[in-house]
């Protein structure tokens, strides 16, 4: 069973900051891709960012250069720091792990970000 628990949610101003983490148990963490997802209320799940298990990050382009996604193997943990927010990334988190090609997923964070 894989379980992912995602934290650091909460409401921001706009140009704030927050940064969520999102611990997994498994022991083979570091051997796979992870990332975030994110979906605000009426619209699909959409990419946020995601990094392998070499280090290599892909971002949307809507976060590029104000989000920043990290892993610390040893801790099981991916991180997503979030600077100079905006309200539309006013959306529930999610993050995942990807085994054998399936995407497994946490039961999200809520961010909400005020103008």
């Amino acid at each position: 069973q894989v379980q992912l628990v995602e934290s650091g949610g909460g409401l921001a101003q706009a140009g704030g900051s927050l940064r969520l983490s999102c611990v997994v148990s498994r022991t083979d963490f570091a051997v796979n891709a992870v990332g975030w997802y994110r979906q605000a209320p009426g619209m699909l799940r959409e990419l946020v960012a995601d990094i392998n298990s070499g280090g290599s990050t892909n971002y949307a382009e809507s976060v590029k250069g104000r989000f920043t996604i990290s892993r610390d193997n040893a801790k099981k943990t991916v991180y997503l720091q979030m600077n100079s927010l905006k309200p539309e990334d006013t959306a529930e988190y999610y993050c995942y792990i990807r085994l054998w090609g399936t995407n497994y997923w946490g039961k999200g964070t809520l961010v909400t970000v005020s103008s």
